[in-house]
């Protein structure tokens, strides 16, 4: 897609200046700073959910730079992000800063789900909630594989609102959950039970082999030579070092750093 539009070099230029498979300081202390983050998943057939978590400042937390974990609080029962991750542990979260840097980042990775005793055996300075709703069920530790900004420039600057009523952590009160807000109960009410589409089956991700299976993205113009020829292995890496030094060459004296450094 990117030889498509033309912006191979761009795209390039974005992972050789703004992408990293860690978390620096800067991302680090801009995640304990959050209170929520858009998390998506998708299961064995690829078929997609994006979803939205929320709690304290730290409770998306940084164990180390390459290392998240995440509390599962009380929901609505169905875990639909952890059935996706128990089927295919690649997960995408995005946090943004509305208030404050308006600002995002994006974090992707491999993740596993892990029970409450064994999170806080290994890690005995996570707290106890108090407030029952947000006491973890279990938890999801993510291992960075890639971190990467998202700009500001369509980012809305938004304001809090003072503090009202208390969030109802834990309920089961349907009025105070949001109620049949889209009008759907009285639409499945008329419609009747719901058949769900047989799906075909697509092969799980620890199904597929490394052998065949394409890039997610291209790093690099060209197409990738067959991997039994190390000569057009090495002319190949000769290429994309040349078009490297070239980009370096041609950047400023001073080299962009970035809202994350």
């Amino acid at each position: 897609m990117q030889r498509r539009l033309g912006t191979v070099e761009r795209a390039d230029r974005f992972y050789d200046e703004q992408m990293l498979d860690h978390l620096n300081e800067r991302m680090r202390e801009f995640i304990g700073r959050q209170e929520m983050f858009f998390l998506a998943t998708a299961d064995r057939h690829g078929e997609c959910d994006s979803t939205f978590r929320a709690g304290p400042p730290g409770f998306l937390h940084v164990v180390d730079e390459r290392t998240l974990l995440y509390p599962e609080y009380r929901g609505n029962g169905v875990h639909a992000s952890l059935g996706n991750i128990q089927e295919n542990p690649h997960v995408g979260i995005l946090m943004i800063d509305f208030f404050r840097a308006r600002i995002g980042l994006h974090v992707n990775g491999r993740a596993e789900i892990v029970e409450d005793e064994a999170v806080r055996a290994a890690h005995p300075e996570l707290t106890v909630d108090s407030v029952p709703g947000r006491r973890a069920r279990m938890w999801v530790r993510v291992t960075v594989e890639e971190a990467y900004i998202h700009c500001a420039k369509h980012i809305p600057h938004l304001q809090k609102a003072p503090k009202g009523t208390p969030r109802d952590w834990g309920t089961d009160d349907q009025r105070r959950k949001g109620g049949d807000f889209f009008g759907t109960a009285r639409a499945a009410r008329e419609r009747g039970p719901a058949e769900r589409p047989a799906r075909e089956h697509v092969p799980a991700v620890a199904e597929r082999g490394a052998a065949g299976s394409p890039p997610a993205r291209p790093a690099f113009a060209d197409a990738l030579p067959d991997a039994k020829d190390p000569a057009a292995w090495r002319a190949h890496a000769e290429r994309v070092l040349a078009r490297a030094r070239s980009r370096r060459a041609e950047a400023e004296e001073v080299p962009f750093t970035g809202w994350f450094g």
